[in-house]
């Protein structure tokens, strides 16, 4: 595979999952959701849940490639680009979750009681309530531990030290009762007692939540640096090899044993998306890497590209994209949702499919603006 088609792949699939966590993140109504867009309760797994492992699973590929210029070992150029692109994503995350509770304060104020300064100034510091975990700041640690591990392990031994995470991890929710969903969950413990529990999701004054559980919690991070070194492993049989073939072949067989391994696992380990099960890590891996060995055999084999330049404007932008449609997401939640989605769409619509079209007009809303930035050459890296 020539190292553009390469590319032009890995950046459809990036394209893919952003695209799909935009859709998923953005419905009309919470309400009316269909479910197969809806994440597992707790057990179990639909396609939604394995949008965010997928970007993941990329990331590792992408890692593998972005470290081999320091020949994938510890310097001084490589430490630094690792710790300041991690902090970069977690306080960008972090600023997220800041934005989303004071521009909520300012909206909620606006009913002429108050002057703007007034709205402007209330919970600008919301330190009490701000959760500081979240999508991006889990990207950035499992990026920060799995580029630690990529450098300070030599290649033969990133598998089978991904594999001695998860049994290592499967320990740890067997004995604190991870499995669990209950306040002696070692997870929420842990997130508890180091966070506290205003700082975790659902945990805030204003959440109305039951027992706060954070998702992307401390604790259940500890896999996702399994879920980076099996990226990395295919990113690095990728370079290695020339031969498209070889590569879907490769990638056809190490998905396939993931897949079969989790589905045995699962017996005993059930697939959680919550607490980052280990048999949640391999069926993703697993899944992942069948889908871009399709993408390889699509795009590089058969050359079919067309409707692949959809995919590849999100793919080329990724966290940025990502990031910039959170932000107009929150604004939009306490402005023109509502009377878009009740006014416009289901005035005419079934709930649920009027949800579904607000979401895909949401998409192509941000898809417009990564046209945008495509089409000059604008590419912003996080």
């Amino acid at each position: 595979m020539k190292t553009e088609n390469r590319l032009l792949a890995l950046d459809v699939f990036r394209g893919i999952t952003i695209a799909g966590m935009i859709l998923v993140n953005d419905p009309g109504s919470w309400s009316a959701v269909y479910a197969p867009l809806c994440h597992a309760s707790w057990n179990g797994l639909t396609p939604t849940d394995l949008v965010f492992p997928f970007f993941m699973f990329i990331m590792g590929i992408s890692m593998y490639f972005s470290l081999r210029r320091y020949n994938s070992l510890f310097s001084r150029g490589a430490v630094t680009k690792i710790f300041r692109r991690a902090v970069l994503i977690f306080l960008i995350g972090l600023g997220i979750n800041w934005f989303a509770l004071w521009f909520g304060t300012f909206m909620s104020m606006g009913n002429g009681e108050f002057t703007f300064w007034e709205r402007f100034t209330q919970n600008i510091f919301p330190v009490a309530d701000i959760r500081i975990l979240g999508v991006l700041q889990r990207l950035a640690l499992a990026y920060l531990g799995g580029a630690i591990l990529c450098l300070g392990i030599r290649p033969r031994y990133q598998l089978f030290t991904a594999v001695m995470i998860l049994v290592g991890y499967f320990v740890i929710l067997v004995v604190g009762e991870g499995f669990i969903r209950s306040e002696h969950n070692i997870l929420s413990v842990v997130d508890r007692a180091v966070l506290g529990v205003r700082h975790l999701y659902g945990g805030g004054a204003s959440s109305g939540a039951g027992m706060a559980f954070d998702p992307e919690g401390l604790l259940s991070t500890l896999p996702c640096f399994a879920h980076v070194l099996f990226g990395v492993c295919m990113g690095r049989m990728l370079g290695e090899v020339k031969e498209n073939e070889i590569r879907i072949r490769q990638l056809f067989i190490f998905g396939t044993i993931l897949l079969f391994a989790g589905y045995l696992w699962s017996y005993a380990c059930p697939v959680n998306k919550r607490i980052w099960s280990p048999t949640y890590v391999l069926i993703s891996c697993g899944a992942a890497s069948l889908l871009f060995a399709l993408l390889i055999y699509w795009i590089d084999v058969k050359g079919y590209k067309r409707g692949c330049r959809f995919f590849e404007v999100f793919g080329v932008n990724p966290l940025f994209i990502y990031v910039w449609s959170e932000i107009v997401a929150i604004v939009l939640a306490y402005t023109l949702q509502d009377k878009i989605y009740t006014v416009v769409l289901a005035s005419w619509l079934e709930p649920y499919f009027a949800s579904l079209v607000y979401a895909l007009l949401y998409v192509m809303l941000n898809w417009g603006f990564a046209y945008i930035l495509y089409k000059r050459h604008i590419y912003i890296k996080i």
